[in-house]
């Protein structure tokens, strides 16, 4: 009996499309790993070089598969930290441009899920509410398109149509600190941090509040994550006008080990390089 070329055809397609699920599947895992491996790097000249490509692989492997949240989730995080890591202070609008790539995978993860959709594209009242309903699974999403689109702002403080997202921000962040404080060494106490410590009272701005999230992010990362020491000097420090603290933070950073966090040798590597620049400058901040 001969099979009919079409069901032929029809069966190499879908044994075509099975294969290249199982590859992506796969591939992101060992995309993962990789990550892994690229976050405990402490050459930053080699970070810079290396992860443009491997971001633009990510996303030919997202073509596959553009909703494996893996994947978007890496990009997500990975334009982010190229755009603090290299850009910011250097070029501010590509790094702009890179926070909101950041932010728009991020919603991709989001936009997953129906209800956090349609809250996504409702008021602020709305996200308020789907969040209240959410749990830890959600976390992941909600932290970096909070971090992209947060990071979006702190670069464009001088566009009105920027700053009327920050509430949707602190929303975003302080659902993550209730979920999972711990997520990504207290990356939202860090962040709700710097919001607070960076505004003028008459905006918003809790100096009182802001100490409070940078203790708690050093408490969950062990101190550990050296991020958190820069931004309670740039954040809270500055803005008290506290020298002492300022250098004492900023110190320490500077003469920790990169071996501290092994697995985030870049993150403490890029902390390690900001500590300097801020230290530099102190005499135009004090």
């Amino acid at each position: 009996m001969k099979i009919p070329i079409i069901f032929c055809c029809a069966a190499l397609l879908a044994f075509s499309g099975c294969i290249r699920a199982i590859a992506v599947s796969t591939v992101g895992g060992i995309a993962d790993d990789g990550f892994e491996a690229f976050t405990s790097e402490r050459d930053l000249d080699f970070a810079e070089q290396a992860l443009p490509g491997n971001l633009k692989l990510l996303e030919v492997m997202l073509k596959s598969d553009p909703d494996n949240e893996r994947l978007l989730r890496l990009l997500s995080q990975g334009y982010a930290s190229y755009a603090l890591a290299f850009l910011e202070g250097k070029d501010d609008a590509r790094a702009r441009d890179f926070y909101i790539r950041s932010r728009d995978f991020g919603y991709r993860i989001m936009r997953r899920d129906a209800g956090l959709a349609k809250a996504l594209d409702g008021s602020l009242d709305d996200l308020k509410g789907e969040l209240a309903r959410r749990g830890k699974d959600d976390v992941p999403g909600v932290f970096w398109s909070a971090f992209g689109l947060g990071s979006y702002i702190q670069l464009s403080l001088t566009e009105p149509s920027a700053l009327a997202d920050l509430p949707r921000v602190e929303a975003m962040m302080e659902f993550v600190a209730r979920a999972d404080s711990s997520y990504y060494y207290g990356g939202a106490h860090l962040f709700l941090g710097t919001l607070a410590g960076m505004r003028p009272q008459m905006l918003g701005g809790n100096p009182a509040k802001s100490k409070e999230h940078f203790e708690t992010a050093i408490r969950l990362s062990g101190g550990k994550f050296l991020m958190t020491y820069v931004y309670y000097a740039r954040a809270y420090a500055v803005q008290t006008q506290n020298e002492e603290l300022f250098t004492e933070l900023l110190t320490k950073v500077r003469d920790a080990s990169l071996e501290i966090l092994p697995e985030f040798r870049l993150a403490n590597a890029i902390a390690k390089k900001k500590a300097g620049m801020l230290l530099a400058k102190k005499s135009d901040l004090f």
